[in-house]
């Protein structure tokens, strides 16, 4: 296993105790800037998860770090872009749909990407080594190199095996574009379903197969997609930044997203 990837699993696996910890008890809600949600939980997984991915020396884009100016950031050929807590809303909901990312992009692409689920102890990873993605339980007193990149966790899309198109989104609060993909789908003999799913477990949902497509247009920040890119590409799918008709690129002079579609 790539070192830099055992680093970074590892990470994600303590940060996801140290997150759970805080999660079973009260805790404090503040709020940023935005008007984001803030906990100690996000804090002390970023504390974590920084710790661990400074061993390698490459430089950090997270969250709940300071913003680096682009004029240092441009000169970085790689970079870790990190989520401490991405769903921090399903945190404070107690839903358990929240997410740790980690990923490693190298001249833009993602390289790395891994998404843990602290509560369901899902990790859904990359082999560095190979295009290929999967999901493994953590199970506790477990040997990694033993049994992660097992053949038997690879992630496989659906790639349009149901006449029933799976489409990632709300339920109850999908914004008119997305609105609007859906009845171009129906327009066109579309048996479509909505799928849904907090934080980055969107992609994951694509990436095993239990959706098809996933329109993102609404805001995201570079943290909240990065590793779930790496998955899905991993796994032979597509992420298309709506503007330039090309896979999204990483470590932008602005880290807010354009709209994207992940899809076959």
């Amino acid at each position: 296993m790539d070192e830099k990837l055992k680093v970074a699993i590892e990470a994600a696996l303590r940060a996801g105790e140290e997150i759970l910890k805080i999660y079973h008890k009260d805790f404090n809600v503040e709020f940023k800037n935005d008007k984001s949600p803030l906990t100690e939980a996000d804090l002390e997984s970023n504390k974590i998860i920084v710790d661990y991915l400074q061993t390698t020396n490459i430089p950090i884009i997270s969250e709940e770090n300071k913003q680096i100016d682009y004029g240092v950031r441009k000169n970085w050929k790689q970079c870790w872009i990190v989520d401490p807590i991405d769903g921090t809303k399903e945190f404070i909901k107690k839903n358990g749909e929240f997410t740790v990312n980690i990923a490693l992009v190298e001249n833009g692409a993602t390289k790395i990407g891994i998404i843990y689920v602290p509560v369901t102890k899902e990790l859904y990873y990359t082999n560095s080594k190979s295009t290929k993605a999967f999901k493994t339980i953590i199970n506790d007193g477990q040997n990694l190199e033993e049994i992660l990149c097992s053949e038997d966790d690879l992630l496989e899309p659906s790639f349009g095996k149901s006449s029933k198109i799976k489409v990632v989104g709300s339920r109850s609060h999908m914004n008119q574009d997305t609105l609007d993909f859906v009845e171009t789908l129906k327009n066109n003999g579309k048996d479509v379903e909505i799928v849904s799913k907090g934080s980055s477990l969107k992609f994951c949902l694509v990436a095993e197969g239990k959706a098809d497509v996933y329109p993102r247009f609404a805001p995201t920040m570079e943290w909240d997609t990065a590793a779930g890119q790496a998955i899905c590409e991993a796994a032979g799918l597509k992420v298309i930044d709506q503007k330039t008709n090309k896979p999204m690129l990483y470590n932008r002079e602005n880290l807010l997203n354009n709209y994207f579609l992940v899809t076959k």
